[in-house]
């Protein structure tokens, strides 16, 4: 009996491996997405100190390069809204618009990723009646992990804006993706 069911598993995982979802992390090709998490905003201006944590959301567009196995290589641009806070007669609202280097590794349906970037961000504050916007182009971080069926893969992952200036922020975010 433990013959017949090791030559079982071994016929069913043979069969599985050519199964497209068993490659499902080599999709390569253009993707679309939008992706919905807890952004932290920490804000320094007129005076005053401010920090919130929003739904932020962002939608995606990239390309997948795959031309290595277990690498996965690609670009991708982001429109991000952090989402508005506000305390009393303190407001907030931030945006940005990313563009990103990725790198990661691809083990079948799961991956773990790196990318690096630049955002062209911007802030409106209001406290009270005074108002102030303050923008710019700074550098972004991000790590996360994936898991990919087909060509629908869901992503969670941690961005990091390093801006020079007064704001400071973060996002950890569950998107899905659609690969073309």
């Amino acid at each position: 009996m433990k013959k017949l069911t090791s030559a079982l598993l071994t016929i069913s995982l043979g069969a599985l491996s050519h199964l497209p979802l068993a490659h499902a992390g080599s999709e390569s090709g253009a993707y679309l997405g939008f992706g919905i998490g807890q952004s932290s905003v920490e804000v320094s201006e007129l005076d005053q100190s401010f920090s919130a944590d929003e739904t932020g959301y962002k939608f995606i567009l990239g390309y997948n390069f795959g031309v290595i196995p277990l690498l996965d290589l690609g670009i991708e641009g982001a429109y991000v809204n952090f989402g508005k806070a506000e305390d009393g007669q303190f407001e907030n609202e931030l945006t940005a618009w990313d563009g990103f280097g990725l790198v990661g590794l691809s083990f079948g349906p799961l991956g773990l990723f790196g990318k690096a970037g630049f955002a062209a961000w911007d802030n409106e504050t209001s406290i009270g009646q005074i108002s102030t916007s303050t923008s710019g182009t700074d550098p972004v971080y991000g790590i996360g992990a994936r898991l990919q069926i087909a060509s629908v893969s869901a992503r969670l992952e941690y961005e990091y804006y390093d801006f020079d200036s007064d704001v400071d922020a973060s996002m950890t975010s569950l998107s899905l993706l659609y690969t073309f």
